[in-house]
Parts: C-alpha cells; sequence; structure tokens
C-alpha cells in the first residue's frame, strides 16, 4: 500500500522538549535540569489524568498546572513574569535540526502534525518554526477533547486529511504515542533517539541518576503494551528514503 499521508507527532518528535531546559535555568539557577524534566513527566501525566477523568481541559493549561505542580513541589517561590516567561518558550521549541529538510523532502505526500497541544500552540509554535510553510494541516486533540493515545485522536487523521489509516505513517518520539497509534490500525515509525544500551552505561557512569537520564528511562524507552511499530529508525533525516521504499 502506497503511503499518500505522513503524520508527525509534534513534542519531542519534531520539537524539542529539551531546549526548554535554558529558560528553566535561567529563571532557577541550579534548578533547571530537575524542573525541566518533573514538568514534562507531569504534563504527560495530567492529560492520561484528565482523559481517565474525563475532565478535559486543553494543553495550554495541562502545561501550566504541570509547571505550578512542578515548582511547588520543589519549594521554589516565582511572581507571574517569571511563571509566564517560561510558559512562553512552548511557543518557541528548538525544531529538530533534520526536520524541515526532512518534510521538504516529502512534499509529495500530505504532511500534518497530529498533537496533544490546543490550536493556539500550535499554530504559534508552527508559525514560529518555519513549518507552516510545508504542512498541510496542524490538527489538535482538542476537537475531541480528549488527549493521546484515544482511538478517537488518531481517527482525526482521516477525517481532516481523508486518508484511511492503512494509508497514512505516523511518526513519534514517544513510544506510548507509537504504541496508540499502532493499536488503532495506522502504520507507525518509532524515533529512537536513545537506545537502551546507551541508558546502561549513563546508568554506570553515575552513583546518582540525574534527572535528564531518570527522564529518558521512563519516557523514551518502548513501552511494554503488546503493540510493536512498524519501523524503528534513529532520526527524522531517515524517512524519505523510508517513505519513498512504501511505494507498491
Amino acid at each position: 500500500m502506497t503511503i499518500k499521508a505522513v503524520v508527525f507527532d509534534a513534542y519531542g518528535t519534531l520539537y524539542d522538549v529539551q531546549s526548554v531546559a535554558d529558560v528553566t535555568e535561567e529563571a532557577f539557577p541550579g534548578y533547571g535540569g530537575i524542573i525541566t524534566q518533573v514538568w514534562r513527566i507531569k504534563q504527560l501525566e495530567y492529560t492520561w489524568l484528565r482523559s481517565l477523568m474525563q475532565r478535559y481541559q486543553d494543553f495550554a493549561e495541562v502545561t501550566r498546572d504541570s509547571l505550578a505542580y512542578t515548582l511547588a513541589s520543589l519549594g521554589l517561590q516565582y511572581d507571574e513574569d517569571t511563571f509566564a516567561r517560561i510558559i512562553d518558550k512552548y511557543l518557541h521549541l528548538d525544531l529538530y535540526p533534520d526536520a524541515l529538510a526532512a518534510l521538504s523532502a516529502m512534499k509529495d505526500r500530505k504532511l500534518a502534525i497530529l498533537s496533544n497541544g490546543s490550536p493556539g500552540m500550535l499554530n504559534a509554535l508552527v508559525k514560529n518554526s518555519g513549518l507552516d510553510r510545508v504542512l498541510d494541516a496542524t490538527i489538535s486533540v482538542d476537537a475531541k477533547k480528549i488527549f493521546k493515545p484515544s482511538p478517537a485522536v488518531y481517527a482525526l487523521i482521516e477525517e481532516v486529511l481523508h486518508v484511511p489509516p492503512a494509508e497514512v505513517l505516523f511518526i513519534s518520539s514517544n513510544p506510548w504515542d507509537a504504541c496508540g497509534a499502532k493499536a488503532f490500525g495506522l502504520n507507525v515509525a518509532w524515533i529512537e533517539r536513545v537506545t537502551p544500551e546507551a541508558m546502561a552505561l549513563a546508568c554506570l557512569e553515575s552513583e546518582t541518576l540525574p534527572p535528564l537520564t531518570m527522564f529518558k528511562i521512563l519516557r523514551t524507552q518502548m513501552d511494554e503494551l503488546g503493540f510493536v511499530p512498524d519501523h524503528r529508525i534513529h532520526s527524522l533525516s531517515e524517512l524519505p528514503a523510508l517513505v519513498s521504499a512504501q511505494r507498491s
């Protein structure tokens, strides 16, 4: 089956969520690393909890709440300007260096983002990074008022792009997202940016695990959920060749 649409997760896949570390460290010297990792872990946790509770709030609210939790849990005092400056970084996350070239090389297919992000967050991020020039659609879970990995979210791809799941390649570096997309019936490529071998070495190098190492253990290794992605790649730059090879 020919792949007619290539759909990307945003946070952690096209955009580097670790790029908030500069602003968190600037605001709270010595705490930037732990803030960055706890914030992201709680951000994801809150999406799953809100979905299960059926108490949806958009990703902008989730992002604010998870940052507030993080700062409170570390006993850090802050003013409104500091909080707003940190939050604003989510509208200016760093694009992975190979992202624009990879997407530009696949313009013969429909290209889209499917993300937990709220429409306002995503539209600003896409425009600020220049991806608005190559994307055909930016799809937010807000249309369904539930977060990934709900099947209702992945169904948005066909609703918006009018391409059936069998002709879609979904790309994510988040293992839980890759599993959710595969369970729904999409073709899936998982970006394995951190190997288990690298994690084992990192653990051996320090008696006390740094926050980033712990984050990578929890959030970058393939989950045991009974679903395996169709393709395992290590960077976005591998995608154009992979997609071309899917022609029937």
